[in-house]
């Protein structure tokens, strides 16, 4: 549920920020909300996150362990855009920078900054409430996953937010052979060197992570 609310909040702040640029075909389609429903994709909701989950049942590890995942592409007309470019890059940011927002958010366990560090350490601090230890485990996990989506979606292999950052840096003719890669070889690219990428990023910022917790 933390991964589906965590792609929910990612695709809605895609569409607010169209929305707020200047193009409402996202709103228009009812996707300037929180509800899964609206935004589910078959496969990179439901099935990429469970061969995750799975993989490792069947003999396989599916994207090194790391739950992530996307959701249905968010619709942007970008010639309704004041600033085509720079409104579309904006809007492309909105969505990993949502999941660095929840990721900030989830840091803030109300009281339980002393079991946070304490789950970093490994250990449970004495004395808390039986409740608070799994709340923290919680945010944790939200911190993690918020994590590994940022850097997952800012991956330049199409059709994730990173390629689209990238597609507008290229001249013309590179674009139209970007814009004719085979999405089977975009999900190869994912499974088999997604994971080791993010895992390259995610090690130092959760370390970084550990240390300002020491230092607060």
């Amino acid at each position: 549920m933390l991964l589906i609310f965590s792609l929910s909040v990612h695709e809605c702040a895609h569409a607010w920020t169209a929305s707020y640029l200047g193009d409402q075909t996202a709103r228009l389609q009812g996707r300037v909300t929180l509800n899964p429903i609206y935004h589910v994709d078959p496969i990179g909701t439901l099935l990429f996150p469970g061969l995750v989950i799975f993989g490792p049942f069947i003999g396989f590890s599916f994207f090194s362990g790391l739950l992530v995942g996307w959701a249905k592409p968010t619709p942007v007309i970008t010639r309704n855009f004041r600033k085509i470019v720079r409104d579309d890059n904006l809007t492309t940011l909105a969505g990993p920078a949502s999941n660095l927002l929840l990721a900030v958010i989830s840091l803030a366990v109300p009281g339980g900054h002393a079991l946070v560090m304490a789950t970093f350490d490994g250990g449970i601090a004495m004395g808390a409430p039986s409740a608070l230890p799994a709340f923290v485990l919680l945010a944790i996990l939200a911190i993690e996953i918020n994590l590994s989506l940022f850097f997952f979606n800012l991956l330049p292999i199409p059709p994730l937010d990173g390629s689209r950052l990238v597609r507008n840096l290229l001249p013309y003719n590179a674009v139209q052979v970007y814009d004719r890669i085979p999405i089977w070889v975009s999900y190869l690219f994912m499974i088999f060197i997604g994971g080791t990428l993010i895992r390259l990023f995610l090690g130092p910022a959760i370390g970084v992570i550990y240390v300002l917790l020491r230092l607060i």
